[in-house]
């Protein structure tokens, strides 16, 4: 039996017909794993996770999850086939109480009272700051806010788009802990990163892309080290690309 909980294969997507910002992309995310997807400006990161969430129109290839085909999932079946997705912005209701977004996400939760006191418990900041409007939040807060959002329904795996982006070193690093921890609780994590030394510092493995393409994959530890990694970010030789 595999221990691949998400896989994308040969997967090509883009937002315009016939103009894909994805080609031929390979990606698997083994079970109870954080797995981070670094690469320059423009290299389709952010793409690919929103062509496996369903937001992105997939022309060749498939995302299976479990074994199971999810191509071109809805954005509102995730939560039921446990996947759950985290975008960069946009991703809590800023003018509603903590305790009113956390409602929301739980509305369909058949145990909503027992999980809602799991993530308070989980997460005691928001807690304490139940009865607060979520704008009111700092930024690690507020990312704080979206990953118990998403889990709210309980998923298996998590898509995490730049969880990390516009906070502060220390705060970056807090986030990044946060999504790490979460693999030792059940939930795989498959995370978009620009900050490439933190991610490679919380992942088990990465992949970087470059030109919509994979360019290198391997376990995080050893990426760094790796020659074709500054040819890749410094706009020099691609491996594979055309």
């Amino acid at each position: 039996m595999t221990d691949a909980v998400l896989s994308v294969e040969g997967l090509t997507a883009g937002y315009v017909r016939d103009l894909p910002i994805l080609r031929d992309v390979n990606l698997t995310l083994r079970r109870d794993t954080l797995c981070a997807i670094i690469g320059p400006n423009g290299a389709g990161k952010s793409t690919l996770i929103k062509a496996i969430a369903g937001l992105v129109p997939v022309s060749a290839g498939r995302v299976m999850l479990d074994g199971k085909p999810i191509t071109g999932i809805r954005p509102d079946q995730m939560a039921s086939l446990g996947l759950a997705y985290v975008p960069q912005t946009d991703n809590i209701f800023r003018s509603l109480k903590i305790s009113e977004n956390l409602a929301l996400v739980l509305r369909r939760v058949p145990d909503r009272a027992t999980r809602l006191d799991e993530l308070y418990t989980l997460f005691p900041p928001l807690a304490e700051k139940r009865g607060d409007r979520a704008g009111s939040l700092s930024g690690g807060q507020r990312q704080m806010l979206a990953v118990a959002m998403a889990l709210a329904s309980r998923p298996r795996v998590m898509l995490m788009d730049e969880p990390s982006a516009g906070l502060s070193p220390k705060i970056q690093r807090e986030v990044l802990d946060l999504a790490r921890g979460l693999t030792e609780k059940g939930v795989s994590i498959l995370l978009v990163e620009q900050n490439v030394k933190q991610a490679l510092r919380v992942a088990d493995h990465c992949y970087i892309l470059a030109e919509g393409r994979n360019q290198i994959d391997g376990p995080a530890e050893s990426i760094l080290s790796d020659p074709a990694v500054g040819e890749i970010y410094l706009g020099g030789r691609r491996v594979g690309a055309a």
